[in-house]
Order: C-alpha cells, then structure tokens, then sequence
C-alpha cells in the first residue's frame, strides 16, 4: 500500500499528567531545535517534574544557560572539570538521579559519540556513565540522517537498549531543505518520557496470580511504514487491534508484556511497555532487544520490501514523464530470524498469516517455512470485513493439525489465543514433573 505518512495525533493533558513527579535528566544539544527545549521544560516544571539540565558547548550557541536556569530553578551544568559542580553532585550522580535521560536536540555528533563510547565532555561523560537506556531525540539535516554512517549508528544504540522519539518530516530551518530530521514536537517528546517509565508501572500492575505469571511475552502488532520520500511511504493495511488485544489479554494473565507496535491509532494499554516503532528494520531491533521472553507472538503486518534507496526531497510529477520506477529490496523477517535462533530462542513462537485465499495450506507452508511453533491464520479478503475490523476468525495452526476458531472480536480472540498459551505452558510443567518423579523413583530402585 502506498500513502502519505502521518502525523500522530496531539496528545492530552490528562496522557501528560502521568509524568508528575518524576526527575528528568535534559541533555541538550547544540542545533536550532534547541529552542523548543525551552518550552519542553515550562511544560514539563507545569507538571511537578523535576528538570535537570546538561548544556554542550555548541548548545549554549543557540540558547543561553541563563534562561535554562530561569525555567528549572536549576543551576545548569555544562563543564566536565568543573570542580564545584564536582563537589557538589559530579557527573556520575547527574545521571543516576533521573528517572528518565533525555537527549534532545541529539545531532549526529551526539548520536556519534554515544553509540561509540566517547566521552570527552560533560554530556558525553554522563551517558557514558549512567546506568539506564538514554530516550534520543534525533535532529539534524537530512542527509545527515540518512548517512549510512549515523544510521549505522543509531542501529547500534537501538541495540544497547536506547530508546527514539523521532525525528519528524518535513521542512528544515534552512532554505529549500526537507526530509526526516525535524526535533520531535513538545507533546510528542513528553509522551515518550512517560514511555520510559512503562516497565515501572508494568511491574507494579500486572497480575500476580494468572496462568502467565512469571513470564515474559513479547507482542508485535500494527504496520510498518517504509519511506519512499520525507512524504510517502509502503505499508501493509493494519489497524493494530488484534495485537493491542493479545498485549492487554496477556497482562491480565499475569505475564509481563512488551509490545512492539508501528504507528497506530490506538492507546497504549495500561500496564504494558510499550516500544513504538515506524520500520521493519526498527521493529526487528526492538524484537531482539526485548529478548529473552518466554512467549513472541508476531501479530505486526510488516511491509515484505523497502525501497532500495529513499528520497531526501519529494519526488515531483513530471508532465507528459512516466511514472518514477521504485527499486525494491526484502525487509529482515522478523518471525524467521527469532524462531530460528539458536540462542534465547522463546520457548513458544507465534506468527499471524493474513491470507485472501486457500488460507490454511499457505499458513500451514507458513509454519514449516518460518520455524515456528504456531500460526494464527485468518482469512482477510475484502468481503469478511477483517481487516480494521473488530472481529476476527482465525484459524490456529500447529505441526500436528490445526483447529478452526468461530467468528470472535478481537478481544475474544485474544482472550482465547492466551488461555492455549497458558495451557501448553501447563502441559509442559506436567511432564517436566513426571519426568522428574519418574527418575526419582528409578533412582531409588
């Protein structure tokens, strides 16, 4: 499916609110977008959170400390052998008093030196020596961002466990310059901050006493956009309900659950940690990285091919010139590559199959073709409705058959899905326990 990418919905004062009271380390970087750190924190202190700031020499270029300071009633710290600062608080306690890091504006510089390990400023320094994932929010020319150089580099950080907000599309501070690079928007950049806090919250709300408890379960869900231009993108037809549902069914089962979600127009669900994503290559970095879990279910439609190359600018329509050919290459198979690991494998991995037709023999060629343990296969031709429906009927497919599932919503469906995960898990326990009676009692004879 070709579209135009879109702009995330605003998001409201009460989805704000859940930030309050929180410490929040504000790393800030030195482009124009540093501005609107202004405006992140007065939002940010309106809320009760707590703002610390670290400023880079080429930050204080574009707006002063002294204003910073004005904002968070904070000194603000921009020198490494400051030997006040030092005794004071030092570099290392800068970091590990936050609940939450946020680089922002992060450039290429920044993102360079920290997927590299350098530390050869204040800013540096306290990345480097803190002890949780920093939340980066990229900003710089666009073909800067689209260097293999800073791409290789934000892969590496996506590996160490980094989290991203942003960067938007659309038009630069310099003249007649366009594409991915934009600093994400204020609301967008506080929703992520309290993204970061999910796993907390997660923890304290998830059941204590369901069949999953105690076990980790990783879920895909919604599209994946793969750019063509700052503007269009490729991108399979999703809505992301199925896999919002199987989220929420698993922590109401007492699992801990992560999901792994391309751009929606859903709320996240409460209690779960939620990773969002735009790519197939994202949605795979962010797959492994949530690694080990117990339980993968790959509920995500993720785009089959990428464009080999994406446009910086967008690409015109030529009158009386044919259309512009698009070299496509394949996007990573994210069910493939996790099934078949050979090292921290879960224990149980399920993929989705949306097929128009002789739906259960191309899933069932599914299951052999990518390793894994299930296939949930529904029928999503235009006349069932499926397809951002709210109702589903699948078909579950395992190595030794299959069994054909009456039409469910969504949410019955994965209120259904968990309660087999739940039970072959059960299974399992049973027999490990014969098992070790049975060699106990061998044993004894």
């Amino acid at each position: 499916m070709l579209g135009c990418r879109r702009i995330r919905p605003q998001h409201t004062d009460e989805s704000i609110s859940r930030v309050e009271h929180k410490r929040i380390l504000l790393i800030i970087g030195g482009g124009i977008a540093a501005y609107k750190c202004l405006e992140l924190i007065r939002r940010l202190r309106e809320r009760g959170v707590g703002v610390r700031v670290v400023m880079t020499t080429a930050a204080q270029q574009f707006i002063t400390p002294l204003s910073v300071s004005a904002l968070t009633n904070e000194r603000v710290f921009t020198e490494l052998f400051d030997l006040d600062d030092e005794s004071e608080i030092g570099h290392v306690r800068l970091s590990r008093d936050a609940d939450v890091i946020l680089v922002a504006p992060a450039t290429a510089d920044l993102i360079a030196k920290m997927a590299n390990g350098l530390a050869n400023d204040l800013a540096s320094s306290v990345l480097l020596a803190s002890d949780k994932p920093p939340l980066i929010a990229p900003a710089m020319n666009p073909r800067m961002w689209l260097k293999p150089a800073t791409q290789r580099n934000v892969r590496q950080l996506y590996a160490d466990g980094a989290r991203f907000v942003g960067p938007e599309t659309g038009e630069m501070a310099e003249r007649d310059e366009a594409g991915p690079g934009r600093l994400a928007e204020v609301p967008a950049l506080i929703e992520a901050i309290e993204e970061m806090t999910a796993s907390d919250r997660s923890a304290r709300t998830h059941s204590s006493t369901g069949p999953l408890h105690n076990r980790h379960v990783v879920v895909t869900s919604g599209p994946t956009h793969e750019p063509i231009d700052p503007v269009r993108y490729i991108a399979n037809r999703s809505s992301g309900k199925q896999g919002h549902a199987i989220a929420a069914a698993a922590l109401a089962a007492g699992a801990r659950v992560t999901l792994i979600c391309g751009p929606v127009n859903l709320p996240d669900p409460a209690g779960v940690e939620t990773i969002k994503v735009e790519t197939a290559a994202e949605m795979l970095f962010a797959a492994e990285r949530a690694l080990p879990a117990d339980i993968a279910v790959f509920c995500a439609a993720v785009a089959d091919w990428r464009v080999a190359q994406q446009g910086t600018q967008k690409i015109k329509k030529q009158k009386g010139e044919p259309a512009p050919a698009l070299e496509l290459v394949p996007n990573p198979d994210i069910l493939r590559t996790i099934a078949k690991q050979k090292k921290g494998r879960p224990e149980l991995v399920i993929g989705f199959a949306a097929e128009t037709e002789k739906v259960i023999e191309h899933a069932s060629a599914k299951l052999k073709r990518k390793g894994c343990d299930w296939i949930v296969a529904n029928d999503v031709s235009a006349e069932t409705g499926i397809m951002g429906g709210n109702r589903n009927s699948v078909h579950l497919i395992r190595e030794d058959g299959h069994e054909s599932w009456p039409e469910l919503s969504k949410d019955e469906v994965a209120v259904a899905l968990v309660k087999e995960m739940a039970r072959e898990f059960a299974v399992a326990e049973e027999k490990t326990q014969i098992n070790k009676t049975m060699r106990a009692k061998t044993h004894k004879i």
